[in-house]
């Protein structure tokens, strides 16, 4: 269990950014797991209890808001967070209709993180 008693599953096809929330969520007491695919992160998903999924907008085969659709539909009790170097408005809307719970530009920093994390949670 981890120092904040949450655990967080971060999907993003880009290495830097799931190394980087990682270290930035770990250092900041939550238990985190990562995966470079929606199919791996969905696994991961049925095997393991997550409060929070980080997830990207632009990802092959399937886009973060596609991801976010299953994962509420299976799972409603998650918030999800999904960042993206792609805003805009239309974009910012259909991630609110779907039921995402904020939404982060890239590039963010580990503050903007930490604290964007810290409120979907509730802390």
């Amino acid at each position: 269990m981890s120092a904040t008693g949450k655990c967080i599953l971060v999907i993003d096809d880009e290495d830097i950014v799931r190394v980087s929330c990682t270290r930035i969520l770990t250092a900041r007491g939550y238990e985190v797991d990562a995966a470079a695919y929606c199919a791996d992160g969905l696994q991961m998903l049925e095997e393991n209890t997550y409060d929070l999924v980080l997830t990207d907008f632009k990802m092959p085969h399937m886009d973060g808001i596609e991801l976010a659709a299953h994962i509420i539909e299976k799972y409603p009790g998650i918030k999800i967070v999904l960042f993206t170097g792609y805003t805009t408005e239309e974009t910012i809307e259909l991630a609110r209709k779907r039921g995402i719970h904020a939404f982060m530009e890239k590039p963010f920093t580990p503050e903007k993180l930490a604290q964007t994390v810290a409120e979907v949670l509730g802390e």
